[in-house]
């Protein structure tokens, strides 16, 4: 199987699922969001997190505010980085009515908490956050790469720019977030984004890189054939 550069940090919120991704040395992080533990059912947000700090202890644990007041996310975020020191904070690039949140960035930043800036998809955003966590001990700057690619525009040169922009702070890293497909982890890897998010279903699919075709079309023609027969299919 290939290596990658490129570290792999598990989306999702489901506990079971997070604790199987624990043990695969691939993984090397985890982010979540407040949509994702809505769908996991999970209803009491600090003890959940709290349980998977407890089991999860030495990997990057992205939990994020769920404010629209920049004052209270401010407190939040003080509070969801006292979870532990591998905590990062979630901070979405504006509010609902589209303050940007990049003064946020920078009191957080002078306060030494590390964050993961959320919902980026533009370059002008990744300048502005950039420039705000200068002086971070630290922190992810997520780009939305699969959903520009949902409003049919290619990611590649965007997330090739981004990593550029990012050069000058070392300490500040490029996740290519939301992918769609096994390919754009072999795109975030020639770009040199740092980190890519991939859900669980995408993780087991890793071992399919690189794959020769004509066992993988033998291997789809198998399948085929098998879920016919198992249903007892006639004509």
């Amino acid at each position: 199987m290939r290596k990658f550069r490129t570290k792999i940090f598990a989306d999702g919120a489901d506990k079971a699922g997070m604790l199987e991704m624990y043990k695969n040395p691939l993984i090397s992080g985890f982010t979540t969001n407040p949509t994702l533990m809505r769908k996991a059912g999970v209803t009491d947000y600090q003890a959940f997190a709290q349980e998977i700090v407890r089991a999860i202890p030495d990997r990057p644990l992205s939990f994020e505010v769920f404010s629209d007041d920049f004052v209270d996310m401010e407190r939040q975020a003080r509070i969801i980085a006292s979870w532990g020191p591998n905590v990062y904070v979630k901070i979405p690039i504006t509010n609902t009515r589209s303050e940007s949140c990049v003064d946020l960035l920078k009191t957080l930043s002078v306060a030494g908490i590390r964050v993961n800036v959320t919902a980026m998809m533009t370059l002008e955003q990744v300048r502005a956050v950039s420039a705000a966590l200068s002086k971070s001990p630290g922190g992810f700057i997520s780009v939305f790469a699969g959903r520009i690619a949902d409003s049919g525009r290619d990611p590649v040169p965007i997330m090739r720019e981004a990593v550029k922009i990012l050069k000058p702070y070392p300490l500040l890293e490029l996740i290519w977030a939301s992918p769609r497909e096994i390919l754009n982890l072999v795109q975030a890897e020639d770009v040199g984004c740092q980190i890519i998010t991939m859900t669980n279903d995408l993780i087991q699919k890793i071992p399919l890189v690189g794959k020769e075709l004509d066992e993988y079309s033998l291997d789809t023609v198998k399948m085929f054939y098998s879920d016919a027969q198992k249903v007892g299919y006639r004509l």
